[in-house]
């Protein structure tokens, strides 16, 4: 009797022990949105164990659960796993003309379908755990990672944790410093900033999916409490007592806008729609569930507005999208959140002219963006009325995605390290994916090398990306199909050869030109600016390099990396040019792929070279 009662005691006293550890992962990503679903996915694809955990039932966030699934961006620049996520859709619905459905997005899917898209590409990974459900409950910092209790009472240890919450609320819970609301125009010297900082965020959306059920069908809701045509005036211009309204568009477009495929409608329309202001970063629980209650209220007496002043009453909210009460998306769609402060703050003169700033960021690349710098403030009268100047296309820095204060972290989602002008371009579906896949990257790369992310190697983790097809550099004219495009964002992450930014409407660019040509100063210059110590022997004059005058240059920068006892000679071949091609002009893209190899020299956060 006394061995059965030892070994019963025994086994209580394992159980104990067991329960106080709790789970072991690698990497924790509290939050399974839209960049903390592409984290997962990247870092289980690196070969470590990974879970994501999220608080409601779906994944995907704004994509998704919010219901934003019109694209915005990057629709020329698939990128990783935005690339690998779009072609799924097109296989979903039977091609790229299946998604480009209404005249805001070339790409436009249900959100249940975006929802099942990702779980079917999680659930392909054999590393990834996902856990819904449950919310964070409490967090400490202990040695070589961190230790998580959720709501079920489980608690899981890590070794790297990733913020991709919608509101950084995770970097805020352990004490990471952060910005919130507009920056003054001083602070990084951002002319169209307002001239003092001030708390305003951007209008939040309560979006909803409509669903044509039919010309004879009628779907008009209820009576909304305190409906008033007069709070929807001028959504449109048919309908609209103000003759001088500015962004007027007739009113059959808010169904169009985001035409969705099977007869569905996102309903997320910014001018004087269902656009909502609620500052809910810093509120208690319960205040941001009042906060929600009210932009669903401004929802549904819009769609009450759509489907009685505008006369769409077969458009009824969709009964086979979510799995809600209300037929209502899971979570809002919030624009801006917290913004860390990282080991480098992005600002938009970083995006306007990249190659001339003090901090060389884009070399640091590892998520590019299209999108213009565009926020909304139409709900918050006093909100300063901003210009938004024409930005090209750009890339998103590393060391944004660290913050200064703590180890073993990371943020994601829209919570990194930029300024508030730079949130209005960065926070888009794509670019949010793919630095929710860098967030993946640079996690699995800490824990493979035993280090906490600040220490990684911004190299190592751009040449992951590359092996995933994500852009480094925000070259629109040269796509992942072109066999150099490798070699071109590698040079382009150098400075060596240097694309040229355009804004062309809501479309930027940046170009690099493959197939023309370069002057030999041009060029000169940039391998100056890669090694400042290098003084070609020889004559340079304004024209087109030729081969002969580019395997001259190339000969003695060669030299000049074997007497600095650079290993990065090595990485330059020598090369025999036939006699009729020495006086021929040579492209651009026949640079970089005898350059590509010089990407081996590192940089530091700030991109300066080590």
């Amino acid at each position: 009797m006394k061995k059965v009662l030892l070994f019963v005691f025994y086994i209580g006293i394992f159980s104990q022990v067991n329960a106080q550890k709790g789970q072991q992962t690698d990497v924790l990503i509290i939050g399974g949105s839209t960049s903390g679903t592409m984290a997962g996915i990247q870092s289980a694809r690196m070969g470590v164990k990974t879970m994501i955990v999220e608080e409601t039932p779906w994944l995907g966030g704004m994509l998704t659960s919010a219901g934003v699934s019109a694209i915005d961006g990057n629709h020329s620049m698939p990128s990783g796993l935005w690339g690998e996520f779009r072609e799924q859709i097109r296989n979903y619905y039977g091609g790229a003309d299946k998604v480009s459905t209404g005249w805001v997005s070339n790409t436009l899917f249900e959100p249940s379908v975006g929802q099942k898209v990702l779980r079917k590409m999680c659930d392909t990974e054999k590393n990834l755990t996902l856990i819904f459900g449950v919310k964070l409950t409490d967090i400490k910092q202990v040695t070589n990672g961190w230790q998580v209790k959720f709501s079920d009472g489980k608690t899981i240890q890590t070794k790297i944790l990733i913020d991709a919450t919608e509101l950084g609320d995770v970097a805020a819970k352990v004490g990471i410093k952060y910005d919130l609301g507009m920056d003054a125009q001083s602070t990084y010297n951002e002319p169209i900033a307002p001239e003092k900082a001030n708390k305003i965020i951007q209008d939040l959306t309560y979006a909803a999916i409509l669903k044509d059920y039919g010309a004879n069908a009628d779907k008009t809701l209820p009576k909304p409490a305190n409906y008033s045509a007069l709070e929807f005036n001028c959504a449109c211009k048919e309908f609209c007592d103000n003759p001088n309204a500015k962004r007027q568009n007739p009113c059959a477009n808010l169904m169009t806008y985001a035409k969705l495929p099977n007869g569905k409608v996102l309903i997320n329309w910014p001018i004087n729609g269902n656009d909502y202001y609620a500052n809910m970063v810093e509120m208690s629980e319960n205040e941001r569930q009042e906060a929600i209650k009210e932009a669903k209220a401004v929802t549904l007496r819009f769609v009450y507005f759509l489907q009685t002043e505008l006369g769409f009453k077969n458009f009824g909210l969709a009964d086979d999208e979510y799995p809600t009460a209300d037929k209502l998306p899971l979570i809002p769609y919030h624009r801006e959140s917290r913004r860390i402060d990282g080991l480098v703050r992005m600002n938009t003169n970083h995006i306007e002219k990249p190659f001339v700033q003090p901090q060389p960021l884009y070399r640091t690349g590892i998520a590019v963006g299209d999108y213009a710098i565009d926020h909304h403030h139409d709900k918050n009268p006093a909100a300063p009325d901003l210009h938004f100047v024409p930005v090209p296309s750009f890339n998103i820095p590393l060391g944004s995605l660290i913050p200064k204060q703590k180890t073993n972290f990371i943020v994601a989602e829209k919570s990194i390290s930029v300024s508030n002008l730079v949130n209005g371009a960065s926070r888009l579906q794509p670019a949010v994916m793919q630095i929710g896949q860098a967030a993946g990257a640079l996690a699995a790369y800490s824990v493979l090398n035993k280090i906490s992310p600040e220490k990684a190697s911004v190299r190592a983790i751009q040449q992951t990306l590359l092996h995933s097809k994500v852009y480094l550099m925000p070259y629109f004219d040269v796509p992942p199909t072109h066999p150099n495009w490798e070699a071109i964002q590698r040079v382009g992450a150098t400075g060596i050869l240097k694309g040229v930014g355009q804004s062309v409407n809501w479309s930027n660019r940046t170009w690099f030109y493959p197939d023309s040509t370069i002057s030999t100063n041009e060029f000169l210059k940039g391998l100056k600016d890669f090694e400042p110590k290098f003084t070609y022997k020889g004559i340079s004059e304004q024209k087109r390099m030729n081969f002969a005058e580019f395997e001259g240059i190339l000969s003695q920068f060669k030299q000049f990396l074997a007497s600095i006892k650079s290993p990065l000679a090595q990485s330059i071949s020598e090369k025999n040019i036939s006699s009729d091609k020495q006086n021929l002009p040579i492209s651009r893209s026949e640079i970089a792929v005898r350059l590509a190899g010089l990407m081996e020299k590192e940089v530091d956060f700030e991109g300066k070279y080590k």
